[in-house]
């Protein structure tokens, strides 16, 4: 009995932190080119975080545009240890775990209403699924929001993509891009305005103050501002990590994300409103810069091939790719998802 209990007392020894010990948190968030929610709202939250939840930790904070590393390869990260909280770019990691793109297929999120819908349905699936395959537990959704195109020849409607090079950032919107008769280039964000200006890719989607943040109204002349999806991003903490705090602690800290999350929900809808004036030189414009696109009329043809994509095309794309990782994938996501749309 001794020495059973001598092992079980070496075992919390090695699994939890010592009387007084500070935990260091090794965060890598969003690229510092997406702009003002990295900026104004995750940046001061972690420079902040230490105080704020009256934790013994101390946090070391990188964009991920200042380490080389990928924004593809966070999970990887994540699981490995070598950061302790990641600002997880869903679409970007969902190459690593396609469940992840159930929460944002093209078609699926036209709204922040029904992102919050998709959210709350799925987001228990995806980080059942984060915590079995990546050591990896879910602190919170938020999206950047609607992601349009821009485009720098004259467009006049989704059909004249045709034959353009397109940048998408996943799979699911590659498949759609196709489906139009673009051709989908994977770029990751901070090389798209150059690419844009040298010609590598023809249009580009992602979400207006993001553009304007990153300044591609100054290498594109068309903008169309019909949602795609609505760039659904997460934090997520290495689950060796959150498992050396207390049960309070715990607490504390899933409180502090859940008001961060709320408070970037509402930032991220007065950012995209301005940045689509902005960006169009339309009035008042007070969080971006002000530019002159050409801002393309959405026509109901443009508008029906969107609403449609979920049921026709990204589903089924998406769901062929997730059950052969994830036997149970499709089915979950019909059974909560789905149910809501009538799948």
């Amino acid at each position: 009995m001794r020495q059973i209990f001598a092992a079980l007392s070496l075992g919390l020894l090695l699994g939890s932190p010592a009387i007084g010990e500070t935990i260091e948190l090794k965060v890598l968030g969003q690229p510092g080119s997406t702009g003002l929610i990295q900026k104004n709202k995750e940046l001061p939250f972690f420079e902040t975080f230490a105080a704020d939840t009256g934790l013994d930790v101390t946090v070391n904070f990188q964009p991920l545009d200042a380490t080389g590393i990928k924004d593809t390869e966070e999970l990887r990260v994540l699981k490995s240890g070598l950061f302790n909280v990641i600002s997880l770019r869903m679409s970007q990691v969902s190459r690593d775990e396609p469940t992840i793109l159930g929460l944002d297929l093209v078609g699926l999120n036209p709204t922040y209403d029904a992102g919050k819908k998709t959210m709350a349905d799925f987001s228990e699936i995806v980080d059942k699924r984060l915590q079995e395959k990546f050591n990896t537990k879910l602190l919170g959704i938020w999206p950047f929001g609607p992601q349009v195109l821009f485009c720098k020849p004259e467009i006049g409607k989704l059909t004249d993509l045709k034959g353009y090079k397109v940048r998408v950032y996943d799979q699911n919107l590659a498949k759609f891009v196709e489906s139009v008769g673009g051709i989908p280039v994977p770029l990751g964000f901070s090389e798209v305005q150059q690419s844009l200006a040298r010609g590598v890719v023809d249009c580009a989607i992602t979400g207006p103050s993001s553009a304007n943040s990153a300044a591609w109204p100054e290498v594109t002349t068309h903008v169309l501002p019909l949602a795609f999806q609505i760039a659904l991003n997460g934090y997520g903490i290495n689950l060796d990590t959150w498992n050396k705090f207390s049960p309070e602690d715990q607490a504390k800290i899933e409180a502090a994300f859940d008001t961060l999350v709320s408070e970037i929900w509402a930032y991220s809808e007065e950012l995209f409103d301005d940045a689509m004036r902005c960006n169009v030189g339309k009035t008042p414009c007070e969080l971006n810069k002000p530019y002159n696109l050409v801002e393309v009329p959405i026509s109901e043809e443009d508008l029906k091939i969107v609403e449609s994509a979920v049921k026709e095309l990204s589903f089924p794309a998406w769901a062929e790719v997730c059950d052969a990782t994830n036997p149970s994938c499709s089915a979950d996501w019909k059974a909560t998802v789905g149910t809501r749309l009538g799948m």
